[in-house]
């Protein structure tokens, strides 16, 4: 399955200014130092823009449509401009538009921790808030970080779920997203450290990135079963790469004999999980994510909280949050997907 693009980076540009113009957005409240020195009034329209980490990804797809959902609930304007190749470059152009336009927040998925984050302090001191979302900045380059699930968590139930089908022995190999993928990395780093204490049975044999592109997860599949005869599964905790590596085993003869769990959406898995070809994989509803992000930016730019360390804000039906260390905001555990549950579920 290829991804489906929906614009070019210049028409994206273009509407992005285009559309901020004639909404007529003012200044986000801000902070001192790096959030800036302006002041907003209530009356000041809301507008956020999200920025994933690149178009025509089905996983932003849904998170972003969730956060349009409530900020138009808020009686606010939503945009969602971005790269089509997952690239912190890709994103800077993107920032840079919205912080000139003066939108009230920006809603990232960083592809970098680093690389964009002179751009969004930037922003910030133009007056806009930044929330970063599903994959983080360093903490100097955004108020608010809304967490998927806790690295901890998400680590130990790819980890979990792939030793068991393998019977707790044998090679295994994760098929990433982008080297400089700052979620993927911190999940890979803590599945070494559960691996090595607790099933030295099991050997993580090769670490490969499909850059969260379709095809080239899809040729990356393929490599690592060539490369490594012996293998005996494989984690992907990236939407991307999981499809793309379920896609090339179903049609092989290692369907079956190679275990592959990791991070989907129900949409992407479905042929896969009822032909046999998965098990069981993971994931949080990212429309949900979106929904929290887009209800943290709201609250930081009407002054409701600050991102400080114990702020509390309601986010409608997903109901109330705190703001914990980091000034990051955990939407909650991961959720298991097979056979049993996956027709429950539509995105």
């Amino acid at each position: 399955m290829t991804s489906i693009s929906r614009r070019s980076a210049v028409l994206g540009v273009a509407a992005l200014t285009a559309g901020l113009a004639l909404t007529g957005c003012t200044k986000a409240a801000t902070d001192s130092g790096a959030a800036g020195t302006g002041a907003a009034t209530a009356a000041a329209k809301l507008s956020v823009v999200f920025i994933p980490k690149n178009l025509g990804n089905p996983y932003f797809d849904t998170s972003d449509a969730g956060g349009k959902k409530v900020v138009e609930s808020l009686g606010g304007t939503y945009s969602e401009v971005g790269p089509q190749q997952a690239s912190p470059d890709g994103q800077v152009q993107y920032i840079n538009t919205a912080a000139q336009q003066r939108a009230s927040a920006l809603v990232v998925s960083a592809n970098d921790p680093k690389a964009i984050g002179d751009a969004l302090n930037q922003a910030r001191k133009g007056g806009t808030k930044v929330v970063t979302f599903d994959s983080d900045t360093d903490p100097q380059y955004r108020d608010l970080f809304i967490n998927q699930a806790s690295p901890d968590g998400l680590a130990k139930v790819e980890v979990d779920g792939i030793t068991k089908q393998i019977g707790d022995s044998g090679e295994i190999a994760i098929l990433s997203a982008s080297a400089n993928a700052t979620n993927q990395n911190a999940w890979i780093d803590l599945m070494k450290k559960d691996l090595a204490a607790n099933h030295p049975n099991v050997k993580l044999v090769d670490v490969v990135y499909g850059n969260d592109d379709d095809q080239t997860s899809f040729d990356k599949t393929a490599a690592l079963l060539q490369t490594h005869p012996n293998l005996k599964g494989i984690i992907s905790p990236t939407t991307v790469g999981i499809a793309a590596a379920a896609r090339y085993l179903s049609t092989s003869d290692k369907k079956g004999k190679v275990a592959l769990t990791g991070l989907g959406t129900p949409n992407q898995m479905r042929e896969y999980v009822k032909n046999g070809t998965v098990n069981e994989f993971y994931l949080w509803n990212p429309a949900d994510l979106g929904g929290l992000a887009a209800y943290a930016a709201d609250a930081l730019v009407k002054g409701k909280i600050t991102g400080k360390e114990g702020d509390t804000f309601t986010a409608g039906e997903l109901g109330d949050f705190k703001v914990g260390a980091n000034q990051t905001v955990l939407l909650g555990d991961p959720f298991a997907f097979n056979a049993g549950n996956i027709d429950q579920f539509t995105f």
